[in-house]
């Protein structure tokens, strides 16, 4: 009788614990399935507009703005809204740290995480910021139309003076660079303008195309995209086009290396579905994606080659998008 209770002891102690008999059960989270090949779209909460641009610390500290001043934060397992404290439409985000992030926006918005929460900053303007980047947290520079550009230096927001042939006024898109003196920003009329520490200087684009994109991997390759189907690099001497094979609007671009970049934008009349377009170091492909009909993609941003994401809305803003690339 003793020896037959101990055995059914023996068991229900087996069936209530991971392990038995030094044989560990092994338990499976989210993180430990992975994500299928290709571009897929993720589970996010929707955002009516669409989502505008995407930044990253790590693959595990992804940030997207869109319309409403919605944010989504993506910790690695699953996206989430955020608390923006603005109700404007967010247009760029981009951040030193995963505590230091800026997001602006429509009515001279700018909104800072510290890593807990985000609150108002001062940008002492009402126009209209549709990108932003840094060298540091006391380095940040905005942009918006006008030819106007917003700089931080860790205390507030002042404006930029900075002239143009002609005295012209133009819309600048975006923004970006390697360092505190090497700085590209493009707009309207194929404007690209750089900063080298000490002043803005106009670049010659060889394109009269609306430019939107702006990124690369280093000082000598740069690239800026836009409206025909512009793609342009800069191989820190001159820019050049580069053959895109469509003549639909680019918007977002970010790249690991020379050799593998990423560009995202929108359908044209020629009734195209989305446009994501990789680069291999040699030419220009379209990548296949399983979205929709009429995707807006608006941004791009990866963590390495097989961990990129893209952001973007449907058609008539009903539906906002994002999609994950784990590599083929």
């Amino acid at each position: 009788m003793r020896k037959l209770f101990g055995m059914l002891f023996t068991l229900v102690l087996c069936a209530s614990t991971v392990s038995c008999m030094n044989k560990t059960v092994p338990t499976t989270t989210s993180e430990d399935i992975p994500n299928p090949p290709g571009w897929t779209e993720q589970d996010s909460p929707n955002v009516s507009g669409g989502l505008n641009a995407i930044w990253g610390s790590s693959s595990s500290d992804v940030f997207t703005v869109g319309n409403a001043g919605a944010i989504i934060h993506y910790d690695g397992r699953e996206w989430k809204s955020m608390a923006s404290g603005t109700s404007s439409p967010l247009y760029g985000v981009w951040g030193s740290s995963p505590s230091d992030v800026f997001a602006v926006g429509q009515s001279g918005t700018i909104v800072h995480y510290n890593g807990k929460e985000w609150s108002q900053m001062q940008s002492n303007t009402t126009g209209y910021f549709s990108s932003v980047w840094g060298s540091s947290p006391t380095d940040v520079y905005a942009v918006f139309g006008g030819s106007l550009i917003q700089h931080y230096d860790g205390k507030t927001w002042s404006n930029l003076a900075i002239s143009l042939p002609g005295n012209q006024s133009v819309y600048l898109s975006n923004i970006w660079g390697t360092s505190s003196s090497d700085i590209f920003t493009v707009g309207s009329g194929g404007t690209i303008l750089h900063y080298n520490g000490n002043a803005w200087s106009s670049m010659n684009s060889g394109t009269v195309y609306q430019l939107l994109g702006l990124g690369g991997t280093s000082s000598s390759d740069v690239f800026a995209v836009g409206s025909g189907g512009t793609i342009l690099h800069y191989d820190g001497k001159a820019w050049s086009s580069a053959d895109s094979g469509t003549t639909d609007l680019q918007k977002g671009i970010w790249g690991s290396s020379p050799s593998d970049i990423f560009v995202v934008g929108f359908y044209s009349a020629t009734g195209s579905a989305d446009i994501i377009l990789h680069y291999d170091g040699q030419a220009w492909s379209q990548m296949t994606t399983d979205t929709e009909m009429y995707t807006l993609f608006n941004g791009v941003w990866g963590d390495s080659p097989s961990d990129v994401f893209a952001v973007g809305g449907t058609q008539g803003g009903a539906r906002s998008i994002i999609l994950h690339y784990a590599g083929e």
